[in-house]
């Protein structure tokens, strides 16, 4: 069984990438399993309350389900052009102790959506960059930026059709990249 981790980086209950992240979920096939791994109670990171013998039990909570996990989704809104400031903190918590990265080596995915028409371009090319520092093989090709989130969804919370056909094509593409990193 293969794990995919999926991070939303909106705490909001009713968030969009939330759903998003729940409906790709259900695109994979069998032998693969998803998770969404909760990063809303994650205390900020700080090296003073992150020591050998006082580890907060939400990060470790949270660096076991990554390091548990195969392979990581990320799905982020956009905020002021980049990530929130929650995902943020989730990679830095899980990238520390210093050498010991949950992410390290993880192939990774990013989907980006906005309410608006630039379908969180600035986010999702903030958080590559993070995702590059931590070794996480990212999926190149098709990139995942989603408009207008709040159209994406039928009166049944449903991915329309078209969404869910791209979005398809997507989780292929991180199947195929998954597979050659985890051989």
């Amino acid at each position: 069984m293969v794990k995919v981790a999926l991070i939303s980086g909106s705490l909001r209950k009713e968030s969009f990438s939330t759903k998003i992240a729940k409906s790709v979920g259900e695109l994979f096939p069998e032998g693969y399993e998803t998770q969404l791994v909760e990063i809303g109670n994650l205390p900020l990171y700080n090296e003073d309350i992150d020591t050998e013998s006082n580890v907060p039990e939400e990060y470790t909570t949270f660096r076991n389900a990554i390091k548990e996990s195969d392979a990581v989704l990320f799905v982020t809104p956009e905020y002021n052009r980049s990530i929130s400031g929650a995902l943020k903190n989730a990679l830095d918590v899980g990238s520390r102790p210093y050498g010991q990265s949950a992410w390290d080596g993880k192939p990774a995915a990013v989907i980006s959506q906005s309410i608006g028409n630039l379908s969180g371009f600035g986010a999702n090319h903030h958080l590559r960059q993070s995702l590059v520092f931590l070794n996480m093989p990212v999926v190149q090709q098709p990139e995942a930026y989603l408009a207008n989130s709040p159209e994406l969804f039928d009166e049944n919370g449903k991915l329309n059709e078209g969404t869910a056909e791209f979005l398809q094509t997507f989780v292929d593409a991180f199947i195929d990249l998954i597979n050659r990193h985890n051989r």
